[in-house]
């Protein structure tokens, strides 16, 4: 967790709520800068301004105030981004694309203390009842993430640097793969500086990993098998060993000098050089790793939840409070998951009844899951076939947006299988960003390790969570308001986010999709999943419950594969809390579709709705349920 804490941390320094940043190189803040009080006439005399009334000056005025407003947010953004290379790098710019982050505590505490110093000047210098109702919703995202930066300083020490999700040991290399382009000779040298850097850049993480340890806060036994095969599976490969396969890093480097129009021993000298950064940097830096991990290794306990970590209760309360924006208590949030599960289970049934199968529920789940026909080939054309195939249900789903959106995403998407050297941690599927320069196009990831982990019942409402009208809908869109500040374009709030994934899957059953039983059955069973997360992780981090016990209950409630079961509450175990954001936020977004449409009555339109959800980039549910109820008064 300690990544997904620290990144949260970290990225609202940058303009405050950053996560997967997105913004075009060379962004320019003077454009957004005051005009001066005086104009210039076409001969180029200083022309004072006319007299204005009482009213007309309190009008400029409160306009005033809001261009200062957006001209001050851009300039803390740009402020921020400029000290965080690897942001700097994702957004498509190439100033200091040789360097990483510093993910030193004594940088992060410098920049809380520079959020201390913005958040003053805010409230000092900005009224709130000046501005218009686009800004006074900045000035409260602004507020409400600074503080939430400031008061995560108490927790900078949890969670956990390396693990199986997104440890450092496998974000290096894939930042550097799926991150920096290389596009010219000054790239691939940037990349091999980078590539020289990684044993400083490393090592900072490891001392930080052995600071928490020894205050008690420690990821439990199986996470060190995992980072360790990671870290281990890095260092394999040409110019590491001397095999006959070429390492993931220096294919890619080579697969993207290969595309420069240089001479061919040009192309073999900078070769030569990222083979030299490998062995005497990046592999010493590995291997230190590698050694450290092997220590700690030797004092982890099994014990799973946060619960054991000093003040764990607390902490588990405020990743809660953060992943949902409510106030649901632990007990709350499983109580919903329990009576989600029975619903689910209940229209499971109905389905079950429709196909004729006359066992139980838990047969019925052993049926399908066992089903050779709902299964892609276990081979290169099997997972190339599960690709085409999940491409195909979103370019035709993107057919379908005009009728139930207003704004679609500019940006494009491709299905990307999860490179091999993380695959057998990584998780089930996931979505990167696109680059808002259109260098880069939103990747949905699937991870076709474990075939029987991907059958073919839940793959079409998998693809429309990650792609369309999902992730990358919701993602590009926000990245391409270009009304909102920076900061917002590029926030993340995690109930907003993963509910509309999840919202996204059941909206295309009311658009007539999921036309096979089976396939409806399979949106179920991934509704289901965020359900049952409800449960295991309030079991796991605040009812003691122990990592198989969480495992059983997912493969009985269940139709997923118990592989599928493991990683799961793997993953849960190292991400307190944000499993539970799904679920809470899908019910809110419904919610309050189903109360406006009780309201408006003929008057509702489903595009202008979806128009109110995405049109703010993402916003606690509070917000979103009061932009929804100020929507529905305006129609009345």
């Amino acid at each position: 967790m300690k990544k997904i804490l620290k990144l949260g941390l970290f990225v609202l320094v940058i303009g405050v709520g950053l996560y997967f940043l997105g913004i075009k190189a060379g962004m320019k803040i003077a454009e957004n800068q005051l005009k001066p009080e005086t104009a210039t006439t076409q001969n180029g005399q200083s022309e004072q301004p006319a007299q204005k009334s009482g009213k007309q000056e309190q009008a400029g005025q409160d306009q005033d105030q809001n261009a200062k407003l957006d001209a001050w947010f851009e300039t803390v953004f740009a402020d921020g981004l400029r000290k965080h290379p690897q942001f700097m790098t994702t957004l498509g710019m190439k100033q200091d694309n040789d360097k990483w982050n510093n993910p030193s505590k004594g940088f992060f505490l410098e920049q809380v203390e520079e959020t201390r110093q913005h958040l003053a000047h805010m409230r000092e210098n900005f009224k709130f009842a000046d501005l218009d109702e686009s800004r006074q919703l900045s000035y409260r995202l602004f507020e409400r993430q600074s503080q939430q930066q400031i008061d995560s300083v108490r927790w900078w020490d949890y969670g956990y640097t390396f693990n199986q999700m997104f440890g450092q040991q496998s974000s290096i290399p894939s930042f550097l793969i799926g991150r920096h382009r290389i596009d010219s000779v000054a790239d691939a040298t940037a990349y091999i500086a980078r590539l020289n850097g990684v044993k400083a850049y490393l090592a900072t993480h490891v001392e930080n990993e052995k600071a928490s340890v020894a205050k008690g806060i420690q990821p439990p036994l199986y996470v060190y098998g995992h980072v360790l095969r990671d870290a281990r599976n890095i260092i394999t490969g040409a110019p590491f060993d001397k095999s006959d396969t070429v390492s993931t890093l220096l294919e890619d480097f080579n697969k993207k000098i290969s595309k420069l129009d240089i001479s061919d021993a040009e192309r073999a000298g900078l070769t030569k050089q990222a083979e030299t950064a490998l062995l005497t940097s990046f592999k010493p830096a590995y291997e230190n790793l590698i050694a450290e991990m092997e220590i700690l290794q030797a004092t982890a306990s099994t014990d799973d939840g946060v619960w054991k970590l000093p003040d764990g209760g607390a902490y588990y309360a405020d990743r809660l409070k953060r992943m949902t924006t409510t106030d649901m208590s632990a007990s709350e949030i499983h109580d919903l998951g329990l009576s989600e599960i029975a619903r689910i289970h209940d229209e499971m049934r109905t389905i079950m009844k429709q196909v004729g199968f006359t066992g139980t529920l838990q047969e019925f789940f052993t049926h399908v899951k066992n089903d050779p026909a709902q299964l892609y080939e276990d081979s290169d054309a099997g997972r190339a076939a599960y690709m085409r195939d999940a491409t195909a249900m979103i370019d035709i789903m993107e057919t379908r947006l005009d009728e139930v959106f207003i704004t679609k995403p500019k940006a494009d998407l491709v299905v990307k299988q999860v490179e091999a050297f993380r695959e057998k941690s990584a998780g089930k599927a996931f979505y990167n960003a696109a680059a808002p320069d259109g260098s880069r196009p939103g990747i949905y990831y699937a991870n076709l390790y474990v075939m029987s982990d991907m059958p073919k019942y839940q793959m079409e409402a998998l693809a429309y969570h990650e792609g369309i009208p999902g992730h990358h809908m919701q993602i590009s869109i926000q990245q391409e308001l270009g009304s909102l500040p920076m900061f917002r374009k590029y926030s993340r709030v995690t109930a907003y986010s993963e509910g509309w994934g999840l919202y996204s899957e059941l909206l295309p059953k009311e658009m007539g999709f999921y036309q096979d039983p089976i396939s409806d059955f399979g949106r179920l069973a991934m509704e289901l999943w965020r359900a049952a997360r409800l449960v295991v992780d309030t079991g796991l981090h605040d009812k003691k419950w122990t990592r198989q016990q969480a495992i059983d209950y997912l493969t009985t409630n269940t139709p997923n594969a118990e592989n599928d079961a493991i990683k799961a509450i793997e993953r849960y175990i190292v991400m307190p809390g944000q499993a539970t954001a799904y679920k809470i936020g899908m019910l809110k977004i419904l919610s309050l579709r189903e109360t406006a449409k009780a309201k408006l009555g003929d008057k509702f339109d489903i595009r202008e709705y979806h128009e109110v959800i995405l049109g703010s980039g993402p916003v606690p549910l509070t917000i979103m349920e009061e932009r929804v109820n100020s929507w529905v008064a305006s129609k009345i």
